[in-house]
């Protein structure tokens, strides 16, 4: 196929904030929202033939594209596998989704707003395609910007604060990303990422280059103690912010694991397993129990974020099929449930100005079928069998028991707990008595809010009773990823000895 579809995918949000800009002339136009809207739904659908066209069976990039950049120094290459494919399509089906949420909620520049959300996509959509070192950073980093505007000025009281936190944090990490790509261009001749997984790095040089790499993906994953930063940007960030936020930028630093770390350093990879392991265990266990503590549903879920996203690094660094894979399906599904979630929470935020447990009770009396659909991504949050949370869970213990059956057995305490905090919030706001008079005045979900909820939902069932079509195209992939390490670990042993 001799046609850029991965720059149209990449660049078509982009064209798209650019007619909204043209053609906006005052701060709230509907223009802006049909633009939006037809942008991102086409690239949705341009996405889904990409996903029908993908060759399956191959292991290898498909749909290469290799152009000269910076005076033949830089390349702009790019490509997709059976794992970036699927990431691909998360941030495709999650943009619109956002896009929808935000035109009631958001009140003011919602023009700046829905530009903000395409850029992003962009950005976000590059990462995953990116195959050089140098695109791929400038993508990874260019992320911040909006995403800093749309907690920096959509935000809540504390939205400045809590928009610096998540800049610094972020980019401080990433710093050291840099200069490792650097000195990988200086040590290879190149950042040309299939390059150097051909001309392998020197043993020597991986420690402290995956340190480096390191650095960024931890910060962005969140890892503890790194996490900080992402309850107090859950909080502020308008319903959107948080959805795309947790969906899709989270799933950033994962891919990152799985393509860089794993691929370009399996020796220092193996080396630093136990680390991971002890970081992950700690994610699991200890921001569950924080969980626990909580009052604010944003800030419940934000740390249930962090102890489901410990599950993933978990799995990658299993370097077995179950765990990878399972680490991949996690991610996949915590895109679509955590964004659910999000979208439930901003449904009663609407209404009544508050996200505090204490203020509800007692919703299913009112909002019926907004209560049942908040049951079932509060189910499919701990693991519910039937849920796309079941199986991500199941794979990433299976892989981990393989390696260690304590480190499983530490990481299964975590699906008890989320069980916990998951079902207290749950009581606390659906059932019981009414804490708040307002309460008894509210409206079920109209048909904007329920058909983003229940598409999320159908997916998450969907893919919960049927994974394979998930699984399929991840398979051959993620047996090249195991492979390849397998055989690193097999050649360093023979040249040691």
């Amino acid at each position: 196929m001799n046609f850029p579809i991965l720059s149209t995918i990449i660049f078509l949000p982009f064209l798209g904030a650019l007619f909204i800009i043209l053609s906006s002339q005052k701060s709230e136009n509907k223009s802006a929202i049909y633009i939006s809207l037809f942008t991102s739904i086409a690239n949705l659908f341009l996405i889904f033939f990409l996903w029908y066209s993908f060759d399956k069976t191959f292991n290898g990039f498909q749909f290469i594209e290799d152009k000269n950049w910076i005076s033949g120094l830089i390349k702009f290459k790019l490509g997709i596998d059976g794992i970036s494919i699927l990431f691909i399509v998360l941030t495709a089906f999650i943009t619109p989704i956002c896009i929808i949420s935000c035109i009631n909620s958001v009140k003011k520049r919602l023009n700046e707003f829905l530009i903000a959300i395409l850029i992003l996509e962009t950005f976000i959509l590059g990462v995953f395609c990116s195959l050089d070192l140098i695109i791929f950073y400038l993508f990874f980093e260019a992320g911040l910007i909006p995403m800093f505007l749309i907690i920096g000025i959509w935000g809540g009281p504390r939205k400045i604060y809590s928009a610096y936190k998540f800049f610094l944090f972020t980019l401080l990490g990433s710093v050291l990303m840099l200069a490792a790509i650097i000195f990988i261009y200086w040590a290879i001749g190149t950042t040309d990422y299939t390059e150097i997984y051909k001309l392998k790095i020197p043993e020597e040089y991986q420690y402290l280059l995956w340190l480096a790499f390191f650095s960024s993906f931890a910060v962005k994953t969140p890892m503890w103690p790194v996490h900080t930063w992402l309850p107090d940007a859950h909080v502020e960030a308008p319903t959107a912010g948080s959805v795309i936020l947790a969906a899709i930028l989270l799933k950033m630093a994962g891919y990152g694991f799985l393509r860089f770390s794993l691929g370009m350093f399996p020796i220092a990879s193996e080396f630093f397993t136990p680390l991971v392991f002890t970081l992950s265990i700690i994610a699991i266990i200890y921001t569950s129990l924080v969980a626990l503590m909580q009052d604010d549903m944003k800030k419940l879920i934000a740390y249930s974020s962090v102890a489901h996203m410990g599950f993933v690094t978990l799995g990658i660094f299993t370097f077995n099929k179950q765990g990878i894979e399972g680490s991949i399906f996690q991610m996949i599904s915590h895109g679509i449930i955590s964004a659910a979630l999000f979208l439930c929470v901003g449904v009663l935020y609407d209404r009544t100005s508050s996200r505090m447990i204490k203020n509800f009770g007692g919703v299913v009396n009112y909002l019926p079928n907004f209560s049942l659909i908040f049951i079932i991504f509060v189910l499919g949050a701990l693991g519910l069998p039937g849920t796309t949370g079941f199986i991500g869970e199941f794979l990433v213990l299976l892989g981990a028991f393989k390696i260690n059956y304590i480190v499983a057995i530490l990481a299964s305490t975590g699906v008890v707990l989320c069980a916990a905090y998951m079902l207290w919030m749950a009581k606390r706001v659906i059932f019981g008595k009414t804490n708040n008079t307002i309460v008894s005045t509210l409206k079920d979900i109209n048909y904007l809010e329920g058909s983003m909820l229940i598409i999320l939902c159908l997916v998450s069932l969907v893919f919960g009773f049927y994974p394979e079509p998930l699984l399929n195209t991840m398979d051959v992939s993620v047996n090249g990823i195991v492979e390849n390490h397998q055989n690193e670990l097999t050649v360093n042993l023979i040249n040691r000895n």
